[in-house]
């Protein structure tokens, strides 16, 4: 097996100023933002007014399961948004995503098509919204 098999590559990990860490940020997206809930995940978005990268927020409770069933969730919900980020433009954007207890068993592809979709849903209610406020 190649050492570098399994790890992230350079450039994909999140660094601090990409993601969101406080209490006060997630309420603000749960108040304003957008919601759609899919099988595997729940992603909440919002709209930020400047093009900068995206910041993202990963939420596992323990509804879910024990520590290792949430982290092993959020690993996978973390690498979804990597391989999406790399081919979506996702600037300007805070995300929000709340794994389900679907979310660790799910198939990947299926959690990848998940986060599309929900993503998808999302900008549509955003650039309706931000469309019906223009007029």
């Amino acid at each position: 097996m190649d050492r570098s098999e399994g790890q992230a590559e350079a450039g994909t990990v999140f660094v601090r100023s990409q993601r969101l860490k406080n209490r006060k940020e997630f309420l603000f997206l749960a108040a304003r933002g957008r919601k759609a809930p899919v099988p595997g995940l729940v992603l909440q978005l919002f709209r930020r007014q400047d093009s900068d990268a995206a910041r993202v927020g990963f939420t596992v409770t323990k509804k879910v399961g024990n520590a290792v069933v949430r982290n092993r969730a959020r690993r996978r919900l973390r690498e979804v948004v990597r391989l999406v980020e790399a081919n979506t433009p996702l600037n300007g954007l805070d995300l929000v995503l709340i794994g389900r207890a679907a979310t660790g068993k799910r198939l990947f592809t299926d959690l990848v098509a998940d986060f599309r979709k929900a993503l998808a849903i999302c900008l549509a209610e955003a650039d309706r919204k931000a469309h019906s406020l223009r007029k």
